[in-house]
């Protein structure tokens, strides 16, 4: 029993650095956060937060996993919801916009970590979450290819990178503008855009 209690403890205080992480990502340059910042964020000690993870990176990675589970998950279920695959699509990239308008600190952390040169294990993690990403645009364009409501010949490899490419076109836009406040209104005349560029004409 306090075996399991000690678990929990645990991972609750885990979990509450890396939502410290991504409020304070929300707010300044995560080049900028520390250690002292983050257990400042929480009222802990740093000796606290090492005693979690033993290394600063340690704590990237895991709100990088975080961010891979609960991003992808909420992708997932959009693609699932979709009644078509078109559906699936506007879904998933609304899914995304979401995601982005309830965490802004998540953009600023990959944008700042796909900028090092060096490969780190920290850009290694987002490549998969963007190989995983591209699995279920592949699924919904495989999908529509198969239907006949997307054009025919479309490059799908293509049309997942635009996908993909466009999103990350908006956030860096909003961000640049210092809000949020009309992303989702300019990512449904977007989605409108794309999803009537890779449609089949009747």
């Amino acid at each position: 029993m306090e075996v399991s209690h000690l678990r929990q403890s645990t991972e609750a205080r885990r979990a509450g650095i890396v939502a410290a992480v991504l409020g304070l990502a929300a707010k300044r340059s995560p080049a900028d956060i520390t250690t002292g910042d983050i257990a400042a964020e929480l009222g802990f000690t740093q000796g606290a937060v090492f005693r979690h993870f033993p290394a600063k990176e340690a704590i990237w990675l895991a709100v990088l996993d975080w961010v891979d589970a609960e991003l992808l998950a909420r992708l997932e279920q959009a693609e699932q919801a979709g009644t078509t695959p078109l559906a699936g699509l506007e879904g998933v990239f609304m899914a995304h916009i979401g995601f982005v308008m309830a965490y802004p600190g998540v953009p600023r952390i990959l944008f700042h970590e796909l900028q090092r040169p060096d490969d780190t294990p920290l850009k290694q993690r987002v490549r998969q979450l963007l190989m995983r990403y591209r699995q279920i645009l592949a699924r919904l364009l495989d999908a529509g290819a198969r239907d006949g409501s997307l054009c025919a010949g479309l490059d799908l490899a293509a049309a997942a990178t635009l996908f993909i490419g466009t999103i990350q076109g908006l956030v860096m836009q909003t961000m640049l503008a210092a809000g949020s406040a009309t992303i989702e209104d300019d990512a449904r005349r977007v989605v409108a855009l794309y999803l009537r560029a890779i449609q089949e004409r009747s």
